[in-house]
């Protein structure tokens, strides 16, 4: 895991801190769920998603900037695999993020739309 985290260079960090972020409001969600989290889940998951992007979109400048400049000599086959695999690191941990918040508030979700009763103990 900690390659897989060099591997995707700077844009891990703001990835894992908004996803991060975002599983910690999702776990309170999951305990507590009130609407007025909703915007706040939202928004988090749209900004882990986004940094995800982000991260990946500058590893395959960085590529291109490689590819053009001081390994221009080398086969764009090489160049393509070895930078893909890189920047796909900044994605896949969006998406693991997101998909493990996502399961942690739908939890939530269901205790908000079932209502107390269902969850109340059994006399």
């Amino acid at each position: 895991m900690n390659e897989a985290f060099v591997a995707g260079g700077w844009g891990m960090y703001p990835t894992l801190l908004a996803g991060l972020g975002l599983l910690g409001a999702s776990l309170r969600y999951a305990r507590r769920p009130e609407t007025r989290y909703v915007p706040l889940l939202v928004t988090l998951g749209l900004f882990t998603l986004l940094a995800g992007a982000l991260g990946f979109f500058s590893g395959v400048i960085v590529l291109l900037g490689a590819y053009t400049g001081p390994l221009a000599d080398q086969s764009p086959r090489v160049l393509f695999l070895i930078g893909l695999y890189e920047a796909l690191h900044n994605v896949a941990l969006a998406l693991l993020l997101t998909t493990l918040s996502a399961l942690v508030a739908s939890v939530g979700a269901l205790r908000l739309a079932v209502g107390p009763r269902f969850l109340a103990p059994r006399a």
